[in-house]
């Protein structure tokens, strides 16, 4: 029986040999490169290495065809614009509470048994990040586990890695669900004009979202290690026990008339002075302008030998009743100040930035005692240590600077000893909205784009936002990724780029059936998401396969799929998905975590996706 890739081998023996290496291919080729470079060192952050991208392809039009009307239609995209719509809904829906409200119910009926809540935290987190984007819905979920595992001695180790993992798989349950799947879309819509409906893979992300689950459940909550200890407080938690000492002023001390701030200078030493007590008061920040005397006590954040210098050189003393942290800083809410554990999202402005560099005890006044990443837990040089995305702060802060941390949504406040303020009353309606933004879509009334905006209108009109919430509520670095980026997928259509890349693909079809090529195809592309962000992977990606099912004689749209389910599904590495980046610290996980319990579930996906797209859509 004579096969598809018999009768087409001499068309595509034709396309591979009169595809040659331009030089228009290789400037494209070399931008690429460079962007991979930087995408994987992170010496820059994701939205201003794109940015760079979309100028060297404009500065360059002679051989990469983008010009400056070209290179600024990222902008105006509608993938770029609908994904910034969906950021506005998915706060409003937050504002009003929905997540933590359904939680609460769910906390309830699990409260009992340890597999119940399991269950109950991954389908919240799974189901919900179909409707609303999967990383406001891990920021949400995150103090919710640690607040459960607190309550019931249970590492949160345990919820964490899980709650990312399945966020991910839910975000392929519908269009809206992660922006890489809209921008998939619109990529799809200009190469081969089929662009995705609303619900267009809907049924395969639900058998995925319960092969996911059945994997995290039976297997992965039994192999993640308790990183964590499941009773110990944020101090503990972040080794502190050594590098908090109470230290008394005595009589003729250097120190003595100079304020904390001279102190400071004075000192010169890697050392921070937390708060200051004198006759029972204590004083938490600001203490720059308070004057220290003799008998005045000081907890100091130190390392043992700079201590011990200290006392030397100062003519200070250990105070006699030390024990590290008052034991009302955390959990006492009649304290002037507690510990917060608060974790820096990816992809901000504060990426490369320093405790020092940032001000932060000036802007919050709180202190930074300690930083976590992944296992690595950091004392010393905490004012030029540089700020990673996911990277955990523990941070002495009053309830203002508690609630100043809280509003700001550069960071997690990973656990919450009160809820914050929430617009319950408006829940119904900012479900509603959402309701009707997927509705009118679904059923194809308007484009995903104009229910958005409308819906994102709506969400202001009623109530839901504040017109000043609205920007606040945007990623922007995740806006500026998509808009720099788009335009190098062009370049590597109208330069050929991609059609000569697929010509090598194509030498893999006389041996590997469709299928096979479809698994082929999604393993790359999940591999490719490891190093780089998941948006530019599909840009990257879809144009390459699409070129390549063409030449085989294989649906495109299979093959985008492939690619599509690959790039939002990256669970290998911390760094492959936000999300994952946004666990890391406060589940204590090794880099090798993610692996051993990832790579089963990618390998699970990447067969059960390929049959799927083999079965409802075919080859």
């Amino acid at each position: 029986m004579v096969s598809l890739v018999d009768l087409t081998w001499p068309l595509i023996q034709a396309a591979a040999t009169s595809s040659e290496l331009t030089i228009d291919m290789l400037v494209v080729f070399g931008i690429i490169a460079a962007a991979l470079v930087l995408f994987i060192t992170e010496w820059l952050p994701l939205d201003i290495t794109a940015m760079g991208v979309l100028v060297a392809l404009i500065v360059l039009e002679p051989w990469t065809q983008i010009s400056p009307q070209d290179g600024l239609m990222g902008f105006a995209n509608p993938a770029t614009i609908t994904v910034l719509a969906m950021f506005v809904l998915s706060e409003g829906v937050r504002r009003t509470g929905f997540i933590q409200w359904l939680g609460d119910k769910f906390v309830e009926w699990g409260k009992d048994s340890s597999s119940r809540q399991f269950a109950m935290l991954t389908g919240l987190s799974g189901t919900t990040a179909g409707m609303i984007n999967n990383t406001p819905v891990v920021a949400m979920m995150i103090p919710m586990a640690n607040d459960i595992a607190k309550k019931t001695k249970t590492s949160p180790s345990k919820y964490l890695m899980p709650i990312s993992f399945i966020s991910m798989i839910g975000g392929m349950l519908t269009v809206i669900g992660t922006s890489t799947n809209l921008l998939a879309s619109d990529i799809s819509g200009r190469l081969i004009d089929r662009s995705f409906t609303m619900f267009e893979f809907t049924h395969l992300g639900a058998i995925l979202l319960v092969i996911g689950f059945l994997y995290l459940f039976f297997v992965a909550r039994h192999l993640i290690p308790e990183r964590i200890s499941p009773e110990e407080d944020l101090a503990t938690g972040f080794e502190m026990d050594q590098y908090l000492t109470e230290v008394a002023v005595r009589e003729n001390s250097e120190l003595e008339g100079k304020t904390v701030r001279e102190v400071v200078r004075a000192l010169s030493l890697d050392a921070d002075i937390v708060h200051l007590i004198r006759e029972g008061e204590k004083f938490s920040q600001p203490l720059a302008r308070k004057e220290v005397r003799p008998d005045d006590r000081l907890m100091i954040r130190t390392d043992r030998n700079t201590l011990l210098r200290l006392l030397e050189r100062e003519n200070l003393r250990i105070a006699p009743t030390t024990a590290g942290l008052a034991d009302g800083d955390e959990g006492d809410p009649q304290a002037p100040r507690r510990l917060v554990e608060v974790v820096m999202l990816p992809d901000t402005d504060l990426m490369g930035e320093t405790i020092g560099s940032l001000r932060f005890e000036e802007r919050y006044e709180a202190n930074v005692l300690a930083i976590r990443r992944g296992r690595e837990v950091v004392h010393d040089h905490l004012s030029e240590f540089k700020l990673r995305g996911g990277d955990s702060l523990l941070v002495l802060a009053s309830d203002q600077a508690f609630k100043q941390l809280g509003q700001d949504r550069r960071f997690i406040v990973t656990r919450e000893e009160e809820p914050p303020k929430q617009r319950i009353a408006k829940m119904p309606i900012a479900l509603g909205i959402v309701a009707a933004v997927v509705g009118l879509a679904g059923a194809g009334v308007m484009p995903i784009l104009v229910t958005a905006l409308l819906g994102m209108l709506a969400m202001v009109a009623t109530g839901c936002l504040r017109p000043n919430e609205v920007y606040d509520s945007v990623d922007w670095p995740v806006i500026f990724l998509l808009a720099g980026m788009i335009p190098l997928g062009t370049a590597m259509e109208e330069t050929g780029g991609a059609a000569y890349l697929a010509s090598y693909v194509v030498d893999l079809a006389k041996v590997l059936p469709g299928l096979a090529m479809l698994f082929v195809f999604y393993l790359f592309t999940a591999l490719v998401t490891q190093v780089v962000s998941n948006n530019a992977s599909v840009v990257l990606m879809i144009p390459v396969a699409v070129d390549a099912a063409r030449l085989i004689g294989a649906d495109p749209f299979s093959f985008v799929l492939a690619v599509t389910f690959a790039a939002s599904t990256a669970m290998l590495t911390p760094i492959g998905y936000q999300t994952n980046l946004m666990v890391y610290g406060p589940g204590g996980y090794t880099f090798g975590d993610f692996f051993r319990i990832g790579a089963p579930l990618q390998l699970i996906l990447a067969v059960a996706t390929a049959l799927g797209i083999y079965v409802f859509w075919g080859v």
